[in-house]
C-alpha cells in the first residue's frame, strides 16, 4: 500500500548521517552522505554505545578501512531500524507512540490512512481487532538510501602515501562499502558522470535482478535534465545495470552545491520527462536485458519500475501536489526545511537559532565550494566568520585534515584543496607578481579567499548535536540550505512538517513567496546578469552560450504562462522577468 509521497535528500556531510534513526519507522525514506568515512565512524560509535552493542573500531591501518567502515555503519543503521520496526507493531493503537504515529502522520489520500480512520471509527470488537492486525502488516520502515557524489573520487594510498589500485579510490571504494552491506535500498548518484565509477557497479550481484526480477541494491540517478537522463541510463543499461529512479533537482534552487543547467527550467524539463517517460523506459529496458541476456546473466522477466521524482524549492502543499499530479511524479524531495525538525536532521542548537531567525539576505549563492561549482551558502554561519577571522589575522585558508577535495596540481605534484592555507598561500603570491590594477588585483583576491572548507564544515553539526568531540578540533559550522528556506521561520516538530507538506498546516513565515517556478527563474536570471559583466567582451563561444542560456528562459516563460490559469499569481512576475530579460545584452 502507498505511504508518502516525499522523500528527505541527502543534507550536506553529517545533518542527514542518521536520519533512518529518526524518521525510517514511520514509513519515511531519507538519504544518508558516505563521503566522510571518518565521520561515519565517529557515528558508528554512538550508534553502538547508545544500542548498547559492543565497537570494535576499523583503523586507517587496516586494509580496505574506508570499505569497511561504510559497510559496518550501515549495517548498525539497518539492524537499528529492524528493531524498531519489530518494537513499533507490537505497540497498541492507544495515546501518542509511535504506532499510532506512524498512521497519522500518513497523507490523508492515503489508502493505509483511510483504513486506519476507518478502524478509529469501529466500537471494541473482533472486526477492530482484525482491522488493527491488518494495519500492522502493512507497518513498513522507509528506504535507507545513500549517496555518493561522483565527482569526489580521490585515488587511495595506504598509510606510507603510496598509491593504491583503483578500486580504492574514495568513490569505488564508498560503492563497496554500501554494496557489500546488509541494506536492501538504492544508492544516489550525484554530481557528474564517472565511468570508473559506472563500470564498478558491474561487480557486484546485488545490482542485478534475482528471483521475481528483486533487485537488492538499486540505482537512482540524480539529474538536472532530460538529455543527461537519457546519456546516462544507457551508458549504464549497456551494462545490463537498472535505473530504478531518476530524481531530477532544479539546477538552482536547492540546497548544497548547484549545478546549473543551459537556461532549462524545471517546469519544461518535467514536461519532457512526462511526454518521453515511456519512450525513455522502453529504449532502457531493452538495452539493458540484451544485455543481461548476452552476458548469460537472468533478464528481467517483465520490465521493473522506473520512477520519477523531483526536489529543489519546494514549499507548500499544492506545489507539491501539483508536481506528482501534472507531471505523474512518483514523489518528491524536501530537503532543507528539515534542517528546522530537530527530530528529523543534525543541527546543533547554536545553529538551529540562527536558521530559524535567518532573513532572506542571509542566504546566498556563494563560490566557497573547492570544486569550483556555485553553492548555497548561510551568511550568519560559524565557518563563514571563521573565514574572515582567519583573513583578518593573515591567515587565510583551512588546514586541509581530510582531504576529500583536493584536486588542484597547479603548484604540487600531489593535489591540493583550493581552500587550504597551502593553495591560498601560493596563490596570494602568484597573484601579487602579477602587478595587477588595484581594482582588478581586490576582485581576484576576493574570489581566491572566497574558498572555504566543507569537509570539516558540513559535519560538524552533527558532532555537535551528538556531544561528540569535534573533529582535528574545529567547530566551526558550515551550512548549504537552498534559498527556499527563507520562507520558513521557526523550530518544527516532524509531525508539523509533515502536515505542512501534506497541507494540514501552514509553516511559512510573512515573506511574500513566489510559486517555486519563478522562485527558480529569478534565480537563473540573476545568474546570467552575473555572466554578464559590464563592459567586459565575450568570446564568440560564450556568447552563443549565453544566447542560448537566454533564449532557454524565454522560451521557459512562454511554458509557464501557460500554466497561468493554475498559478493566476504567476503571470505578472513572468511579464516583469520577460522584460527584464529582454533588456539583457549579450556581445
Amino acid at each position: 500500500m502507498d505511504k508518502h509521497s516525499f522523500h528527505i535528500p541527502v543534507l550536506g556531510l553529517g545533518y542527514s548521517i542518521d536520519t533512518p534513526v529518526k524518521v525510517a519507522r514511520f514509513g519515511i525514506s531519507s538519504v544518508i552522505s558516505i563521503v566522510d568515512d571518518q565521520l561515519v565512524e565517529r557515528m558508528r560509535v554512538l550508534h553502538c554505545k547508545t544500542a548498547g552493542v559492543d565497537y570494535f573500531p576499523i583503523t586507517e591501518k587496516e586494509d580496505d578501512y574506508r570499505a569497511k567502515r561504510i559497510t559496518d555503519y550501515l549495517n548498525r543503521i539497518h539492524a537499528i531500524v529492524k528493531d524498531q520496526m519489530k518494537e513499533i507493531v507490537l505497540l497498541p493503537f492507544e495515546g501518542d507512540n509511535d504506532l499510532v504515529k506512524y498512521f497519522e502522520l500518513l497523507p490523508d489520500s492515503s489508502s493505509l490512512k483511510k483504513m486506519y480512520n476507518r478502524m478509529c471509527s469501529l466500537d471494541e470488537g473482533s472486526e477492530k481487532q482484525q482491522m488493527q492486525q491488518e494495519l500492522r502488516r502493512h507497518v513498513t520502515a522507509g528506504a535507507i538510501d545513500v549517496n555518493i557524489m561522483c565527482k569526489l573520487d580521490r585515488a587511495g594510498t595506504d598509510a606510507k602515501g603510496n598509491p593504491l589500485p583503483p578500486e580504492y579510490s574514495d568513490a569505488l571504494a564508498a560503492l563497496r562499502g554500501f554494496a557489500r552491506s546488509d541494506l536492501e535500498s538504492s544508492v544516489v548518484l550525484s554530481a557528474g558522470y564517472n565511468p570508473a565509477l559506472y563500470s564498478y557497479i558491474e561487480q557486484f550481484p546485488d545490482f542485478y535482478p534475482g528471483k521475481d526480477d528483486k533487485l537488492k541494491k538499486k540505482l537512482i540517478l540524480k539529474v538536472s535534465d532530460y538529455r543527461s537522463a537519457l546519456v546516462q541510463g544507457k551508458i549504464l543499461a549497456k551494462k545490463g545495470l537498472w535505473i530504478s529512479e531518476f530524481r531530477i533537482e532544479s539546477g538552482l534552487n536547492c540546497g548544497g552545491h548547484a549545478f546549473a543547467t543551459d537556461g532549462l527550467l524545471l517546469g519544461p524539463i518535467l514536461e519532457e520527462f512526462k511526454n518521453k517517460r515511456e519512450e525513455l523506459t522502453a529504449e532502457l529496458f531493452e538495452l539493458c536485458n540484451s544485455t543481461l541476456e548476452k552476458n548469460g546473466l537472468p533478464a528481467f522477466s517483465n520490465r521493473p519500475a522506473l520512477k520519477i521524482t523531483v526536489q529543489g524549492g519546494i514549499g507548500t502543499a499544492s506545489e507539491h501536489a501539483f508536481l506528482i499530479d501534472n507531471y505523474i511524479l512518483d514523489g518528491a524531495g524536501w530537503g532543507s526545511p528539515f534542517l528546522l525538525v530537530p527530530e528529523a536532521t543534525n543541527v546543533d542548537s547554536d545553529t538551529l537559532t540562527q536558521l530559524s531567525g535567518a532573513s532572506k539576505e542571509d542566504y546566498y549563492m556563494s563560490y566557497a565550494s573547492p570544486l569550483g561549482v556555485p553553492f548555497n551558502n548561510f551568511r550568519k554561519s560559524t565557518s563563514e566568520v571563521q573565514r574572515k577571522e582567519r583573513i583578518a589575522k593573515n591567515r587565510p585558508g583551512s588546514p586541509c585534515h581530510k582531504k576529500y577535495l583536493v584536486s588542484n596540481t597547479e603548484f604540487t605534484t600531489e593535489p591540493i584543496c583550493t581552500a587550504s592555507r597551502q593553495y591560498l598561500h601560493l596563490k596570494i603570491k602568484e597573484l601579487e607578481a602579477k602587478g595587477l590594477p588595484a581594482t582588478e588585483y581586490r576582485q581576484e583576491l576576493d574570489n581566491v579567499l572566497e574558498k572555504d572548507c566543507l569537509c570539516e564544515g558540513l559535519g560538524a553539526s552533527a558532532l555537535k548535536k551528538n556531544d561528540l568531540p569535534p573533529s582535528h578540533g574545529l567547530t566551526a559550522v558550515t551550512l548549504c540550505p537552498g534559498p527556499n528556506l527563507a520562507y520558513f521561520s521557526g523550530v518544527f516538530s516532524l509531525a508539523e512538517m509533515v502536515g505542512h507538506i501534506y497541507g494540514k498546516l501552514n509553516l511559512l513565515n510573512s515573506l511574500h513567496r513566489p510559486n517555486l517556478f519563478v522562485n527558480e527563474l529569478h534565480l537563473y536570471i540573476d545568474y546570467l546578469k552575473k555572466k554578464l559583466v559590464t563592459g567586459v567582451s565575450l568570446p564568440p563561444k560564450q556568447v552563443r552560450a549565453l544566447e542560448t542560456f537566454k533564449k532557454n528562459l524565454l522560451e521557459g516563460i512562454e511554458y509557464y504562462k501557460g500554466l497561468a490559469t493554475t498559478f493566476t499569481s504567476m503571470k505578472t512576475e513572468l511579464d516583469a522577468a520577460a522584460i527584464t530579460l529582454a533588456a539583457l545584452r549579450i556581445s
